[in-house]
């Protein structure tokens, strides 16, 4: 991982995860726990981990309710692995399964574990509601008094609208703005043509129909509450049927981003194995492809760049690192929060001005070939668990690399607060 000379070589051995669904749909009645659980217990049962222990487990989800302060080792106590096995929770918005294998990774590569497993889940579908401030003030001054008046008289200032709850922000904090209000920007200032979005929409979908009607996921996907296959696949999605859903993010006549070419909210989980190439073959395990680069990179975006701009400078500072061109690539996996985004991140690699005034290079990184862009399908369609994708395209990449044997891949994600995360991952 570090290329030093001294680094260990990190292996991604697979990946697992459950079926990725539209919030309050499939997974209504499930926690975060029982999400993440179910994919680490598929990693378990595949890889023959029962009562094993490991390096450590690191994972993390961005909704989380105060209860879920360890989740990690709790998800670890009912994975099947050893209670030996520690556990550590992590965030970094939509990049926390790739930040947490990154983790995994770097301590594999200092020779401080031989093995771990990175992982990541999400669920709107439980999402914490708590109550206004002032109420929680005044159950907070009721639980320090030490007389019985001390308790009774605080009660007295409870009003009817302190039990309006309040839900998960979906703004930036910042500027006040959702993800899909700031993409709406980035989408104008780039030029980004509708046309073009439903177009890679509707590209996401056929490829990931494609893959399932193919058996290709069979051996990724752990059933969970009887659905075995993402339920926000359309196959009968048409370009002309992407065309004809309204802008939900700017409603003036200029906004171009729809339900249909931006990533729906969706619960899920998915995990990977991660480990030395030794312990690889001491367990008879395969190494399906190995982790090899990262980089994390911001952006200002409350008054200069777009919100989700950074993986564009991630990226270009890894390749700088790694010594190579985007075009070195067998396969493309760009996380597709909004089609929008990744239409735009793909015109500034090939923009002049970006690359030179933004990027520091003499030239643009240039184009990217479309065929090799999310070929089992992207967010849009397989939807997108924000601490889960990560995991998930880590363990898609790495059966990608095994199965052409050869060549390397590109991960590319965006997350809240201006963040981007990229990795390089190269066949065994």
């Amino acid at each position: 991982m570090l290329h030093d000379g001294r680094a260990i070589r990190v292996a991604v051995v697979g990946g697992a995860r459950i079926p990725f669904c539209r919030s309050h749909t499939a997974y209504k009645d499930c926690s975060n726990q029982d999400l993440m659980v179910a994919a680490l217990g598929g990693l378990v049962s595949k890889f023959d981990l029962r009562g094993q222990t490991l390096g450590d487990v690191a994972l993390g989800a961005v909704i989380k309710h105060s209860k879920d302060w360890n989740l990690a080792r709790e998800c670890v106590i009912d994975s099947g692995l050893s209670l030996r096995t520690p556990g550590v929770d992590l965030q970094r918005a939509c990049g926390t399964s790739i930040e947490a294998a990154i983790m995994i990774a770097n301590k594999i590569a200092l020779g401080q574990i031989e093995v771990g497993m990175a992982g990541g889940t999400d669920t709107v579908s439980d999402a914490p509601i708590v109550y206004p401030d002032d109420y929680r003030s005044v159950l907070m001054e009721i639980h320090r008094s030490r007389s019985l008046m001390g308790r009774i008289k605080p009660l007295f200032r409870i009003r009817p609208r302190h039990f309006k709850p309040v839900l998960p922000g979906v703004e930036e904090p910042r500027t006040k703005l959702s993800m899909g209000e700031s993409t709406e920007i980035t989408a104008k200032q780039w030029d980004v043509q509708r046309e073009h979005q439903d177009q890679l929409a509707l590209a996401s979908h056929i490829k990931a129909a494609a893959a399932y009607d193919a058996g290709w996921y069979e051996d990724i996907i752990v059933p969970f509450m009887d659905v075995e296959e993402d339920n926000n696949i359309r196959r009968d999605t048409t370009f002309e049927k992407l065309s004809t859903l309204k802008p939900v993010f700017d409603r003036t006549g200029e906004g171009t981003m729809t339900a249909g070419n931006s990533t729906p909210l969706t619960d899920g989980a998915a995990a990977v194995l991660l480990a030395s190439e030794d312990w690889a073959r001491q367990k008879n395990l395969p190494v399906m492809a190995y982790l090899t680069f990262a980089k994390v990179a911001a952006v200002n975006f409350i008054d200069q760049e777009g919100l989700l701009m950074a993986p564009a400078y991630a990226v270009s500072d890894m390749l700088k690192q790694a010594n190579l061109r985007l075009q070195d690539f067998d396969f493309y996996e760009i996380h597709e929060a909004f089609a929008a985004q990744t239409i735009a991140t793909l015109k500034a690699w090939q923009s002049e001005e970006f690359c030179r005034d933004k990027l520091g290079r003499n030239k643009p990184l240039g184009p990217i070939d479309l065929s090799r862009l999310n070929t089992k399908g992207g967010s849009i369609a397989i939807g997108h668990p924000f601490a889960a994708t990560g995991a998930r395209i880590i363990g898609a990449m790495a059966k990608m690399l095994q199965e052409k044997g050869s060549g390397r891949g590109l991960i590319s994600i965006c997350t809240a607060g201006g963040m981007g995360i990229s990795a390089i991952m190269e066949a065994n």
